[in-house]
């Protein structure tokens, strides 16, 4: 029994670890946060595999690295040390080997702006878009992950892609008047 937990949670972290450090490193924008989050979140995760079944564990690990990541930004607001917004989504992008350079720099300069532009969202709206957009959730995993209903998690989803196009539009407004 103790074999076939170990074996699970081994599973779990092979197939998850990665989305979640990335999930984790865009929200907090820092490489070592993300990994010392995605630890806790699998440390947690060692606690209560057992009351999870096999079809809501991606959801229930986000939820868990997601309250993981709220109550560290809470511990550094209080310390205010932490200038939130402007490390969010700082990290270079990876670029593909077999692209053509110029198409990967002009990918790499949209999802910098993307991301720039994300970062001027509240974080609920970063979250929903994150796990939407970037990791393929589904209404159900998201309103698991974020603690929503399902009408809360459309009507949060159509705002946060409203906000997002709205900042979108008055950037391009800036930079071309």
């Amino acid at each position: 029994m103790k074999e076939n937990r170990r074996d699970r949670l081994d599973d779990l972290y092979r197939h998850y670890a990665r989305p979640l450090y990335y999930y984790l490193y865009k929200m907090s924008g820092s490489k070592e946060t993300a990994e010392d989050l995605t630890q806790e979140t699998f440390i947690k995760a060692t606690v209560s595999l057992s009351f999870y079944k096999q079809e809501d564990v991606r959801a229930w690990l986000f939820k868990v690295a997601r309250n993981a990541y709220l109550d560290e930004w809470r511990k550094r607001q209080r310390r205010k040390k932490v200038p939130f917004a402007g490390y969010l989504f700082s990290r270079d992008e990876m670029t593909s080997p077999y692209g053509l350079p110029e198409d990967e720099a002009l990918n790499k300069e949209s999802k910098k702006k993307v991301a720039d532009l994300m970062s001027c969202l509240p974080e609920q709206y970063r979250s929903i878009l994150y796990l939407r957009e970037f990791e393929s959730f589904s209404y159900s995993e998201i309103q698991e992950a974020l603690d929503l209903s399902e009408n809360q998690v459309k009507v949060t989803l159509h705002r946060a892609r409203k906000k997002l196009t709205q900042l979108a539009d008055e950037h391009w407004r800036e930079k071309h008047d």
